[in-house]
């Protein structure tokens, strides 16, 4: 019998219909469109705005895209996997909920946080379950309500944020398709750069912190600019080195949209010309869990069976990644 490989079989997606724009911006806080753009690549991101949605909101509605797009019964869902940075509550899972309300009844579920790091993560973790030949149907959704921590008065992020969610659908693979390799690391060193402090079990929040904003997202910026900037090139090029790749080999590179400057520093490292650089962060801002899938929705038209993809992110913690995967079908 031939190896078992955790091929990606389907995508979905969803965004919410609310764009935040950056001409909006400029009316809340002291910014303009030439100021974000310039620095970061983004125009506009999607805003959840519905009082009561939160990320299993967002996670239900790309998981249903998926579903819809492929015809698959979801009770054929074995393992329901949320990779997410803004869970709905902090003791009840996302990931149950979500798979209880698309129909994967027969389904196991948890969430994964690794921050932005979260969804490549999850990718292993998926691709795990399908190699070790017990599971054949696994879900993959990175989601998140970044709005639900971000103070619209701090410029350093509230022009980065944005709402939305991806989903992918792994399943066993004999024709050699699928991840390939990994390479993933963390720092906790980094944590003190990049959090949300307030609202864990170190830091829970009480009437004082969250009358100061406590509870809202904060990020040394350039110290997390040159972390990402260096981390995700470093790990890009050492996996392309260990798999024995040139720039010419590879079809896509998907990496995470935090920024445009480091996406494009991460290209230039591995000498990747920008038509094969995924890019849609001028629509969605900074999705964290949901960029990379997203990424492929958006692109999933382009592709073709057998594309060589290398999947890059950094997130808070520090936590950072590369994985090679191989496309497994046409669309």
């Amino acid at each position: 019998m031939s190896k078992i490989t955790a091929a990606i079989t389907g995508v979905g997606a969803y965004v919410p219909e609310y764009r935040l724009t950056n001409q909006i911006l400029e009316t809340m806080v002291d910014t303009n469109d030439e100021w974000i753009t310039t620095r970061t690549g983004i125009k506009e991101r999607r805003i959840l705005k519905e009082e009561g949605k939160g990320t299993s909101f967002l996670a239900i509605k790309a998981a249903q895209d998926l579903i819809d797009k492929k015809g698959i019964d979801p009770k054929d869902i074995e393992l329901v996997i949320v990779a997410t940075a803004t869970p709905d509550m902090k003791a009840a899972s996302t990931a149950a909920f979500t798979a209880t309300h698309i129909g994967a009844i027969n389904a196991f579920s948890f969430d994964l946080e690794a921050a932005c790091s979260s969804f490549l993560f999850g990718m292993s973790v998926a691709s795990s379950y399908i190699e070790s030949g017990k599971y054949k149907n696994v879900l993959l959704i990175g989601a998140d309500k970044n709005s639900s921590f971000i103070n619209y008065k701090d410029r350093a992020t509230c022009i980065i944020f944005g709402d939305g969610a991806g989903a992918v659908l792994f399943e066993p693979n004999h024709e050699g398709l699928g991840l390939q390799d990994e390479i993933l690391r963390s720092n906790g060193e980094g944590r003190e750069f990049l959090q949300a402090t307030y609202g864990g079990s170190s830091y829970p929040i009480t009437a004082d912190t969250f009358n100061e904003g406590k509870h809202y997202v904060f990020q040394e910026g350039r110290t997390v600019f040159k972390n990402a900037v260096f981390n995700m090139a470093d790990v890009t090029e050492r996996i392309l080195e260990r798999n024995n790749l040139t720039n010419d080999d590879i079809s896509w590179l998907a990496a995470h949209q935090a920024n445009k400057r480091i996406i494009e520093a991460t290209a230039s490292r591995v000498s990747l010309e920008p038509a094969k650089v995924m890019m849609n962060i001028h629509k969605y801002g900074n999705t964290t869990s949901a960029t990379l899938p997203l990424l492929l929705h958006d692109y999933e038209s382009q592709l073709k069976k057998g594309d060589k993809i290398i999947f890059a992110a950094f997130g808070g913690g520090f936590t950072w990644g590369s994985i090679y995967l191989k496309w497994a079908y046409n669309s």
